[in-house]
C-alpha cells in the first residue's frame, strides 16, 4: 500500500514536479544500499525469533509514523508557503520513516526467502524449493495486486488523506496477525528452531576465537616491542588492512564477490536501474498525465496478476529446461516486452502513450519475476549456508544502489515531459543485463542453444 501510494502523495504535495517523489525514492534506495550488507550480517547473528520481533515492530511503527507525517502534509497543504521549516521537517520525517520501514522489511525478506525456505526444504526433493520460491513470490505479488487496487479506489473516490489514514490503521492492526502467523510456522517446523540454535552457537564460538586471537596479537605485540621501526611500520600497515577487511560492510562485499553467482546477481540488480515499473516515479508521471488513480491501481494489479502467472509458469519451465536456461529465456522475453515502452515515446497522444507504457511494463513482469526466481534459486543452490544471509543482504544492497541511481536520474530529470529520457536509460539497463546473463550462461555451458535439436525442426517446417 505504501509503495503504491507514496508517489501519489509526493506529487500531490509538490505538483507538476517529480522532485519530491525522486528524493523519497533516492533516500529509500540509499538506505538499503548502505545498510543492506550490515542488515544481512545482523540477521545472521540473531535468533530467528529476535529477528522476527525487531523486524515487525520496527517495520510497522515506521509506516505508522510515515502515514501520520503524510496526513499532516496533506491536511496542512499551505505549510510550504506559511511555515517552510515545518514543511521540510515533515518531508524529512516521511523520508526517514519510510526508509527505516523498508530496511526492516529487508531483514524479514532475507530471513524468510534466503534462510527459512532453504532450511524447510532440506532433506526433501529439489523441486520443493522451486515450488516454495514460487509460492512465496505468488503471495507477494497477490498483495501487490490487491493493495494498489483498493488504495487506488480510496484515493479516487474518497481522498489521499483517507488512503493515508487507512494505511496507518491497517499497519496498526496487521502487525499482530503477522507475528502470530510467523511464530506458528516457527513452532510448527522443528528444523527452524534447530537451525536457529546452530547459528547462535556458531556466532558464540566465532566470538571466542576472535577474543583469543586478539589476546595473542596483544601478547605478540608486547614481546616484539623492541624490534626496529621499519618492521613496526609494516606491522601497522598490515594491521590497518586487516582491520579494514573486517569492517562488516567491506567483509560482506568480499564474501559476495567470492561467489560463483556474482554475474547473475549483477544482471538482476541492473533490472532495478529502471523507471519502467509501477514505482514512485512512473506512478507520479501517470498522475501528471491525468490518468485516474484507480486506473493506475488496476493497471498495477494487472501487472501483479501477470507476475503471479510467472510463479506458475516458472516451476513448469524450470523442470524442463533447468534453472540456467529459464533465466536466459526470462530476461530476453522481458527485453522484448519493454520494446512497447520504447515505442510509446513516439506516440503523439499522451493518454495513448501512457496506456502503451503501462501495457509494456505490465506484460514485462512475466519475464522479470521468472528471472528473479531463477537468480534467487541459483543463489540458494550455490551459496554456502554460512554465507547465505550475508549474500542476500549484499544482493539487496546492490539492487538498491541501481535503484538509487534511477532516482538520482529522476532528480536530475525531474520534468515529467522529459520522462522519455528515463525510459530509454531503463531499456538500456535491461539490454545490458540480458547480455551479461547471456555471457554467464555461455561461460558455464559453452553454448546457448542446442542447434542439433533445432535442425530436425527446421527440416520438418
Amino acid at each position: 500500500m505504501w509503495e503504491f501510494s507514496v508517489g501519489l502523495y509526493m506529487v500531490s504535495v509538490w505538483p507538476d514536479s517529480l522532485l519530491l517523489a525522486a528524493i523519497y525514492g533516492a533516500v529509500e534506495s540509499a538506505s538499503t544500499a548502505l545498510f543492506g550488507p550490515i542488515i544481512g550480517g545482523w540477521v545472521d547473528r540473531l535468533t530467528y525469533v529476535k529477528v522476527l520481533q525487531l523486524w515487525l515492530v520496527t517495520q510497522n511503527l515506521s509506516f505508522i509514523i510515515a502515514g501520520g507525517a503524510v496526513i499532516a502534509l496533506l491536511v496542512f497543504s499551505s505549510l510550504k508557503f506559511t511555515n517552510l521549516v515545518a514543511f521540510i521537517a515533515l518531508v524529512i520525517l516521511t523520508n526517514i520513516s519510510g526508509a527505516v520501514g523498508v530496511l526492516s522489511t529487508l531483514a524479514g525478506t532475507i530471513l524468510i526467502e534466503r534462510e527459512w525456505l532453504v532450511v524447510i526444504s532440506t532433506g526433501h526433493p529439489p523441486g520443493l524449493l522451486t515450488d516454495m520460491n514460487s509460492v512465496i513470490r505468488r503471495i507477494d505479488l497477490t498483495c501487490k495486486l490487491v493493495a494498489p487496487v483498493i488504495t487506488g479506489f480510496i484515493i479516487s473516490f474518497l481522498s489521499l488523506k483517507a488512503s493515508a489514514m487507512a494505511l496507518a490503521l491497517w499497519t496498526s492492526i496487521s502487525v499482530w496477525v503477522e507475528y502470530w502467523l510467523f511464530m506458528s510456522v516457527y513452532k510448527g517446523i522443528p528444523a527452524l528452531g534447530e537451525s536457529s540454535l546452530r547459528r547462535i552457537s556458531k556466532v558464540s564460538s566465532s566470538n571466542v576465537e576472535e577474543s583469543i586471537s586478539a589476546s595473542q596479537e596483544r601478547n605478540s605485540s608486547i614481546a616484539n616491542d623492541g624490534e626496529n621501526s621499519a618492521a613496526t611500520g609494516k606491522s601497522s600497515v598490515s594491521t590497518v588492512i586487516e582491520w579494514i577487511s573486517k569492517v562488516p560492510y567491506i567483509d560482506a562485499w568480499r564474501v559476495y564477490l567470492q561467489q560463483d553467482v556474482v554475474l547473475p546477481g549483477v544482471a538482476l540488480a541492473l533490472l532495478y536501474f529502471t523507471v519502467l515499473s509501477f514505482g514512485t516515479l512512473m506512478t507520479a508521471v501517470l498522475e501528471w498525465e491525468g490518468i485516474p488513480a484507480f486506473i493506475i491501481g488496476i493497471a498495477r494489479g494487472i501487472s501483479a496478476s501477470i507476475g503471479i502467472a510467472a510463479t506458475v509458469v516458472y516451476p513448469m519451465l524450470q523442470s524442463r529446461i533447468l534453472t540456467l536456461r529459464t533465466g536466459l529465456w526470462s530476461v530476453w522475453s522481458q527485453w522484448i516486452c519493454l520494446l512497447l515502452c520504447v515505442a510509446s515515446i513516439w506516440v503523439k497522444n499522451s493518454h495513448l502513450s501512457a496506456y502503451m507504457l503501462m501495457g509494456g511494463v505490465a506484460i514485462s513482469r512475466l519475464g522479470l519475476w521468472m528471472f528473479d526466481l531463477s537468480v534467487i534459486q541459483q543463489m540458494q543452490d550455490l551459496v554456502p549456508e554460512s554465507d547465505r544471509c550475508i549474500v542476500g543482504g549484499v544482493q539487496n544492497s546492490l539492487q538498491s544502489i541501481l535503484d538509487l541511481m534511477a532516482y538520482v536520474m529522476g532528480i536530475l530529470i525531474s520534468n515529467p515531459q522529459d520522462f522519455w529520457k528515463l525510459n530509454l536509460m531503463s531499456f538500456g539497463a535491461v539490454t545490458l543485463a540480458a547480455f551479461l546473463y547471456t555471457c554467464y550462461l555461455y561461460r558455464i555451458r559453452k553454448h546457448l542453444f542446442h542447434f542439433d535439436k533445432l535442425i530436425p525442426l527446421v527440416q520438418w517446417l
